[in-house]
Order: C-alpha cells, then structure tokens, then sequence
C-alpha cells in the first residue's frame, strides 16, 4: 500500500523551498546593480519585477509553511528537485520580458539551459541583447554551476543538519570539509578566486586584440563563468568563434579543464598537495580518455581532410572534443559544420567525450570519470578472478585523494547511474527521430542536453518542435541532479495522488 504524504512533509518541503527561492530572489540584484550602473533602466525594470516575484513567493513559502523539523531524505531530495524547477521559472521571468525570446518556453529553455550549465539556446538577436540581461545569462551559470543548493548553505542558511540531504540531492556525495556548509562556503571560494583570475586574463586577451576596455572584460567575467561552470554561454551569437584569437581559445581549454576537475581536488591542489593531480583515479581517467576520444575524432576528420593543418586540428577539431568532453559547449565551429563537414566517426567520437564528462563534485555534467574509472577497474578485478585459482583472494585497489579498495556496492551504484544516463541519452535520440531528424544528429544533440554540454548540430532552434523542447529541458534536468532527486519527486508526486 501506498501511504499519502503527511501534513508536516509539504511543511517541510515548503519551508526550505521557500528559503532557496528567497536566496535566488536576491540574487537578481546584482544584474539590477548593474542596470543602474550601465543606465539600461528598462532592463532593470524586468529584473525588479521578477524580483518582487521571487520575494513574495519565498515569503509566503516561509511563512505558510514555517517549521523547526529537520528535513529527511526524502524531503531534502524533493527540495532539490523543485528548487530547479522554481529557479528554472523565475529566472525565465526576467529574459522573456527582455523581448529576445520567442515564448515563455523558450525562455524556460535558456533559464534551465543556464542553470544546468548546458549552453544550448533559443535566444534571438542575442548580439542586440542588453549587458544587464546577458549578466544575468551568465549569472546563472555561475549558480547552477556550483549549485542553486550550495548558494542557500553558503549564504542564505544559517545551518541545519538537513543540509548534507539537500547537498546529496544536488548530485555531490562528497564533502571537502567536515561541515557540508563549510563545504558549500570553500567551493565559492574557490570560483571567486579563479573568477577574479579568469576574468583579468581573458580581459587582457581582449585587450590586446583589440576591444574595448569595458566590453574585454566584461566579455572576460562572462566566458570566465561559462567556462568555469562548463556551460558554454557566451555574449555573441557566433560564441567562441567571436574572438578569433588562439591566446583566447587556449586561455578558456585550462579554464574548462579546471571547471571539469573535483572540488575535492581543488582543495587538496590548494592545500599543497600537487601530486593528487598525476595519482587520482579521475585525472587519470580524463587524461586516457580525451586522448582516446580524440584520435577517434581526428581519424574521422582526416578520412574528409577537414582540417589538414595541424594549427586548425588543434583549433577545430580539438577545441570542440575538449569542450565536450568537460561538459561546456563551447564552439569554435558554426553548427551546421558538424553535419557538413565532420564525418560521422568525428561526431561520434566528440559524442563518446560528452556522454563521459569530468569529474564528480565538479561543474560538469554525464556520466563522470570517477564512475568510468571504477567500472573499469571492477572489470579489470572479474578478469583476474577468472584467470587465477579459485583459492586467489583479488582485490582491487584505487586512489582518489585516499587508498580505496573496490567494494561490489560501489561497483553497482556507478553502473546504475550510468546506465540511467545512457537510457536518458537514448530518450531524447528517439524524440528527435520522431520528429523526422537524423539518427546520429538526434544522438549528438541529446547527449549534449543530458550531459549538459550545449554543443549543437544545428537541431536546437527557435523553429523546433515545442515537445522536443520540453524533452531537451527534462534532460538538462534530470542529468544536471542525476535522477535520485528527480525520482524522489517522481515517487512524491504518485504517493501523493493513489496514497491512502
């Protein structure tokens, strides 16, 4: 039998959804700030309004529902995957009322595009687009890439011990300090110090070609935030290829690099503990795979001699596999180009990189090393068992930050989550060719929505079907929080209508 959802489970529910939307409210502040600043004052206006909404909402969600109980793991999982839903909703708001986007939906679509740090758009004249509301894009980057959750721990909580259900829910199982709110409190640290950095150098880079000083750097903080949380946003419509400048292409691979490490690594990296780069079983992973990714993509690319010179293999073909593989979706490459003139083994050699990703408790999305390097190693151990006697005890070992030994339930919750994700992948292939496009065109695009990446082929468009749209958002989503939440709700919302 299945029980209803008690009285005190909305409360709670509502209480800490009201918390985090009150904390995405505020956060409209600061494109309203720079409104001000910029003299854009109608833009500002958009922002004022969807933060009154955001106000109210969060108020009455408090206050309706006020509660001193702590969260369970199954409200803390609900939190988390309305939280994305709401923050997808508000954040619409603001661009749709810019004008530059064709309906509500596809403004839903960019706002969880963002949040998701997937990178795929719908926006229209987005070089006419105001500073205010191009912030506000890359803004929410920057949240959904440390996490809508990590933003409320960090700065609007003042500390609850649900919080660590909550930071689960959000697709992060490891805490770097002992306290989960601490730990929320590092990982902005850590974006802020390599934001400062970040936006100095790709401003200098934009100096010296050419631009002005405020559009460098401003340009500068918002590719910087993109880059650093593997979204794949940029100011322009043309997106890297904007820039025209190696020095700017080279500066945001080692900012998507460090985007796709583990925060966990950042720590220990910072705390002097370099040698975790070359012995962790994720930086090694990433290492083996791009290379092996890549000499798939480059074959493809040489059966059509595409790029013959090595300088434009590096750019072209390399720029948009390491963009892939880190989960940001940065192009240097029109999207049509994809189709006209990489063959097939080249796309699917940057599919393979996207569906694999970066690592865990990173901005990136997909499947993930950490998952990639276990599986492997378990099969390396089944392999051994085989082959030596009966009476052989095998055991295998790997290291990330600590010795670990490989434990089968470890083993089962990676493949599960990845095999989640190759039926996610497989979902909206089969949308796409239900609406009439191209098998491995249909691949590549959905595998860049459920693994947040928004590299495109050319299928996400205005003109799309609104269905295929949808289909895109629900998998930004649930590849964003890795399914536990998003079934979580799933099982809620049933209990909720056949429960007794």
């Amino acid at each position: 039998m299945i029980l209803k959802p008690h009285k005190e489970d909305i409360k709670a529910i509502g209480y800490y959804l009201g918390k985090i939307t009150l904390g995405l409210g505020f956060t409209m502040l600061i494109p309203i700030i720079m409104g001000f600043a910029s003299g854009e004052f109608n833009p500002t206006l958009d922002f004022l309004i969807s933060l009154e909404l955001a106000l109210i909402i969060g108020l009455v969600l408090t206050k309706l529902c006020f509660t001193e109980k702590d969260l369970d793991w199954m409200q803390g999982m609900i939190v988390v995957s309305l939280a994305w839903l709401v923050a997808m909703a508000l954040g619409a708001i603001p661009l749709y009322l810019s004008g530059h986007w064709k309906s509500y939906l596809d403004a839903c679509f960019d706002s969880m595009s963002g949040f998701a740090t997937t990178g795929l758009v719908l926006v229209c004249g987005l070089d006419h687009l105001s500073y205010t509301h191009n912030l506000w894009r890359h803004l929410i980057m920057f949240i959904g890439g440390q996490g809508i959750v990590i933003v409320a721990l960090s700065f609007f909580v003042k500390g609850f011990s649900g919080a660590f259900k909550m930071y689960v829910g959000e697709a992060r199982d490891e805490r770097i300090l002992p306290n989960v709110i601490n730990t929320a409190r590092f990982i902005w640290v850590v974006s802020i110090v390599y934001l400062i950095l970040g936006t100095l150098a790709l401003g200098i880079v934009g100096l010296l070609n050419g631009m002005k000083p405020l559009n460098a750097f401003f340009h500068g903080a918002c590719v910087f935030m993109a880059a650093f949380d593997t979204g794949g946003f940029t100011p322009q419509s043309q997106n890297i290829l904007y820039y025209h400048s190696l020095p700017f292409e080279l500066v945001t691979i080692v900012i998507m690099v460090l985007g796709a490490m583990n925060f966990k690594l950042h720590y220990h990296i910072w705390m002097g503990n370099r040698k975790e780069i070359f012995k962790n079983i994720e930086t090694v992973t990433l290492f083996i795979t791009v290379l092996a990714t890549f000499f798939i993509t480059a074959i493809g690319l040489n059966q059509l001699h595409t790029y013959p010179k090595a300088i434009m293999l590096l750019r072209k073909g390399f720029y948009q596999l390491i963009s892939g593989h880190t989960g940001t979706g940065y192009q240097t490459i029109y999207a049509p180009q994809f189709i006209n003139e990489w063959s097939h083994l080249a796309m699917v050699g940057v599919i393979l990189a996207m569906a694999l990703g970066g690592a865990v408790c990173s901005t990136t999305g997909a499947i993930k090393m950490l998952r990639v390097g276990i599986i492997f190693k378990a099969l390396v151990q089944d392999i051994k068992k085989i082959i030596l006697p009966d009476r052989a005890i095998v055991l295998q070992k790997f290291h990330h930050i600590k010795n670990s030994f490989l434990e089968d339930r470890q083993v089962r919750a990676m493949l599960l989550i990845t095999l989640l994700y190759l039926v996610l992948y497989g979902i909206g292939s089969i949308v796409g060719m239900w609406f009439g496009y191209p098998f491995l065109s249909s691949l590549f695009e959905s595998t860049s929505a459920a693994a947040n990446v928004g590299l495109s082929c050319g299928i996400t468009n205005i003109n799309m079907p609104a269905a295929l749209k949808i289909t895109y958002i629900f998998q930004m989503w649930a590849g964003r929080l890795e399914f536990m939440a998003v079934f979580t709700l799933a099982g809620f919302v049933v209990a909720a209508i056949r429960g007794k």
